[in-house]
């Protein structure tokens, strides 16, 4: 009791001191911990919640105002517990003293650090927008010193972790050349180098060739529960929500979370979804997806009609599957399947371009970007079972075509198309 009578402002002032640290160090370890879907159920959220996510469009700024302020809190508190120390040494009370040493130490451990850090990473969506609008102010604050320690963490990175200069303009051959170079295992060379072509492939790839048609995915109207799937999971891998008064895809629920969210309103907790035209590059549909951390792009016709969707398993699945089709994803069949001499299965859904690079053979140019889209150029209506149509080197006649535009051919490839 004499010791607090003595020291109660010094004490006091510390105990203050130790909040300040508890707080930078729960707001660093909150916000560093919030994964993609927490991110963007904060930005759908209430202002603090935007505030929080707003923070993070500069991380470097966010970390170097935190370590900062808890710096200079720790700095603080720790010389007033010397000056206590040092005092109460002077006074011949070296047990006290020794005492405050310790307990100062063993305080700002439990409740500046270790507590809040522990609270932050268990409960980051909840403490992140608690701590958003102080958090806010403080990073303003630090604003001034901030062109300094951004020059000085500059120098210290390329300094200690240089980097290579981006190359303008790198030709696949030099990367194929590269990989055969780093890579011993042949077989491991030839999935690395199947994977970049495939990648260099998708600046080639139209949004059109590879979406899933919208015959092809289902779609829940709000509000959506699990008893509206009948037990049966989307093809898609994907929940698909529309918005209340139309069939426009608002938003997607990955199955993976399915186990993770109630039975009920499933719609709360969909992900937003990216539009992009139909002629647009799959790589910029990727680079988009990328850029916005979404998994699912709706896919509109130009007059802003939803006619198809891309996800992110369909593009993953084209860079790193040698013969990947969206007969293969949608139909669980072959797109192309020979079944005699010069004589093959095809599906309405297979595109153009794989035909092409199947049997080696420049096609004629055209409109459409599958097969089904050739057969309905050249008939001028919709196909029937038994129609036939010839096109370039090839005589396609329908086999099946329902009514959900499943369209199943045969393919003859005529040896001599010019004379025939």
């Amino acid at each position: 009791m004499l010791l607090l009578q003595d020291y109660g402002s010094a004490f006091a002032a510390m105990a203050l001191l130790v909040v300040a640290s508890a707080f930078f160090a729960c707001s660093e370890a909150a916000l560093f911990s919030l994964r993609a879907e927490d991110r963007r159920s904060l930005k759908e959220g209430s202002p603090v919640q935007r505030a929080a996510v707003h923070l993070l469009d500069n991380p470097a700024r966010l970390l170097m105002a935190v370590l900062f302020w808890n710096l200079i809190a720790n700095i603080a508190y720790f010389s007033l517990a010397s000056i206590v120390s040092i005092r109460l040494q002077e006074l011949h009370r070296h047990t006290e003293a020794g005492l405050v040493a310790v307990a100062s130490l063993v305080i700002l451990i439990l409740f500046g650090e270790l507590a809040p850090k522990t609270i932050g990473v268990m409960a980051p969506r909840l403490m992140s927008a608690i701590v958003s609008l102080p958090m806010a102010a403080s990073v303003r604050l630090f604003a001034p010193l901030d062109p300094i320690f951004s020059t000085v963490h500059h120098a210290l990175r390329r300094m200690l972790f240089p980097t290579f200069q981006v190359e303008p303009y790198l030709e696949l051959a030099d990367l194929e050349q590269a990989i055969t170079v780093s890579t011993p295992n042949e077989e491991l060379a030839d999935q690395e180098r199947s994977a970049l072509q495939n990648i260099v492939l998708l600046s080639d790839l139209t949004a059109e060739e590879l979406m899933s048609p919208r015959t092809q995915y289902q779609t829940f109207t709000p509000p959506v529960s699990l008893e509206d799937l009948d037990g049966v999971l989307p093809r898609s891998g994907y929940l698909l929500v529309t918005e209340p008064k139309s069939e426009e895809i608002a938003g997607a629920i990955p199955l993976k979370f399915l186990s993770t969210i109630p039975r009920n309103h499933l719609e709360d907790f969909a992900q937003g979804v990216v539009y992009v035209p139909w002629c647009a590059s799959v790589a910029s549909v990727f680079d988009t997806l990328n850029a916005r951390d979404f998994e699912v792009a709706a896919i509109v016709n130009e007059f802003g009609e939803t006619i198809g969707i891309v996800t992110l398993e369909d593009l993953l699945q084209t860079i790193f599957e040698d013969e990947s089709s969206r007969s293969d994803r949608l139909m669980a069949t072959a797109s192309i399947r020979q079944v005699g001499d010069q004589l093959w299965r095809v599906t309405g859904m297979t595109s153009l371009r794989r035909l092409s690079r199947t049997f080696e053979v420049t096609l004629p140019k055209c409109k459409s970007t599958t097969v089904a889209g050739i057969v309905q150029e050249v008939l001028q209506r919709l196909p029937d079972p038994g129609d036939v149509a010839e096109w370039g080197p090839f005589r396609f006649q329908v086999l099946e075509s329902s009514e959900a535009r499943k369209m199943l051919l045969e393919l003859e490839l005529r040896p001599n198309p010019e004379e025939s």
